[in-house]
């Protein structure tokens, strides 16, 4: 998706040109194109007898879409679960997460 945001509208051909190496199979582009097509992040355009694919969302709604998945997939559709995740693990701390409520509260008002 980060090619499609920072590229534009490209076709199959030119995404596989943009991977760096070591560079995926031209179908196994196409299978993923598919996908984010299906999932309604890309929409296709017919170009003579080929398809040009672009962004159908911002990045910001992509990162909320995915995000969403996994806390519904893995944390019981519970963001608190996910937050207290990091915490546990100690990827986020106490000063981190306050600063997260803070933005939070600054938020609502």
């Amino acid at each position: 998706m980060r090619i499609f945001w920072t590229d534009g509208p490209l076709f199959i051909r030119e995404l596989v040109d943009r991977i760096p190496e070591p560079k995926p199979h031209y179908n196994t582009v196409a299978t993923l194109v598919k996908f984010l097509e299906e999932k309604g992040f890309l929409k296709r355009e017919p170009v003579a007898n080929l398809f040009r694919y672009h962004v159908a969302i911002t990045e910001k709604q992509y990162h909320a879409e995915t995000v969403g998945e996994v806390v519904d997939r893995y944390y019981n559709h519970s963001y608190a679960s996910l937050v207290s995740q990091f915490v546990e693990d100690e990827r986020m701390d106490l000063q981190e997460l306050k600063d997260l409520i803070a933005q939070i509260e600054a938020a609502r008002k």
